[in-house]
């Protein structure tokens, strides 16, 4: 049987009596009864304090959504955001209200997905405040061992990327934050509740537990699988299926030829997944309410699928045959881009682009970055 860090909090019980503690979760922090990290801290530990990432804590606030401080109605603990317009950060305010702060989210092994970094935010905070924080961890969905996509440059960073990781990283959140620590001296008082039972190799489906969606964009885990490259889309004036009931799995706009699309990159014959010609109308986001033409993409091998070189393969096919395609302009004056963001780079909107040799430089800066994760494997 596997089991996350949450399972084993029992046997990690000494870390936790008699100190004042603060949660940071969301609705995927829960045991494999679907018992709520929430209700285990609040019912056999002092929970003083939770810290609500993006989407909050019980997930009832919607992407994006900034919210104040309000008492959680269940357990009438003090719940402080950490998704503010002026800070994601754990304020001293907040720190000095618990002696140690908890993790428990279950990430989706992707660069740009923003619950690490509120984890390494507060990794950092803790350390310069002299307090502990425990990360209960949680296996990686896309496995351990698969590394693909460039490295985060400096001059990129962001909350869809703070930290020089591979797109796909293979690492679990405690390895993330064991890494972090110490390349960044931040010399945390961190402790990680391991996994137990949990194969590098395995892709979430061979677990055998339930996928529990981690935000309402990642309902399935086909949708987690192909994040890395169909995130991409988010940095473009194309739909990337957000207000669809596939998000991530059906890339569109009203300017594509749906058939023509299906058929150029069905061409391709790239590995692991196929093309098929959709239509959809947004309920929300880019292009709501407006018929969209475009593909949905079928994994058919979750073990061949390159999920990043399929989105960049896709992206670029679509910026060649339709003169309407553009990347969209920075969120505001002097920032980046977002598709630099997301790409940790400014590669992408190099008009005169070798697709082949980009990828290759991907896959160079992967097995660098796959050389380097080895050495905080902890399992």
């Amino acid at each position: 049987m596997i089991r996350n860090g949450i399972d084993r909090i029992q046997e990690e019980a000494h870390l936790f009596t008699g100190k004042r503690l603060g949660l940071i979760t969301s609705p995927t922090g829960i045991n494999k009864n679907f018992v709520s990290t929430i209700q285990i801290l609040h019912e056999n530990y002092n929970l003083v304090a939770m810290f609500s990432p993006e989407h909050g804590v019980r997930g009832d606030q919607a992407a994006g959504a900034m919210v104040d401080t309000y008492l959680d109605p269940l357990t009438g603990v003090p719940v402080h955001s950490l998704y503010r317009k002026d800070s994601k950060r754990l304020t001293q305010e907040m720190l000095d209200e618990v002696d140690m702060v908890v993790y428990d989210i279950q990430d989706v092994g992707t660069r740009y997905y923003t619950f690490i970094y509120t984890m390494l935010y507060a990794l950092e905070d803790c350390a310069k405040a002299g307090k502990e924080i425990v990360v209960l961890d949680r296996i990686n969905p896309l496995d351990g061992v698969t590394v693909e996509g460039n490295i985060l440059k400096d001059g990129y960073q962001s909350f869809v990327g703070n930290y020089p990781l591979a797109v796909r990283y293979g690492l679990t959140a405690g390895e993330i934050a064991v890494m972090a620590n110490e390349q960044m001296n931040w010399n945390g008082k961190l402790h990680v509740v391991k996994c137990d039972g949990w194969d590098r190799n395995m892709l979430f489906p061979d677990t055998g537990r339930p996928w529990i969606m981690p935000s309402m964009g990642i309902p399935r885990f086909d949708s987690a699988l192909l994040y890395p490259g169909t995130c991409l889309f988010e940095g473009s004036n194309l739909s990337e299926g957000r207000g669809t009931t596939a998000p991530f799995e059906m890339i569109g706009a009203p300017f594509i030829n749906a058939e023509k699309l299906a058929d150029e990159m069905n061409g391709k014959q790239l590995p692991g997944v196929m093309f098929r010609p959709v239509y959809f109308k947004p309920t929300f986001s880019k292009f709501q309410g407006e018929l969209c033409h475009g593909v949905q993409l079928h994994i058919t091998d979750n073990r061949s699928l390159k999920p990043l070189e399929t989105g960049v393969q896709l992206m670029y096919t679509i910026k060649h045959n339709f003169e309407d395609f553009s990347f969209l302009p920075p969120l505001k004056e002097g920032s980046r881009p977002f598709i630099d963001l997301l790409g940790g780079d400014n590669m992408y909107r190099n008009e005169s682009v070798d697709v082949p040799a980009l990828l290759e430089k991907f896959r160079e800066e992967s097995r660098g970055f796959e050389q380097l994760k080895q050495e905080y494997h902890l399992y």
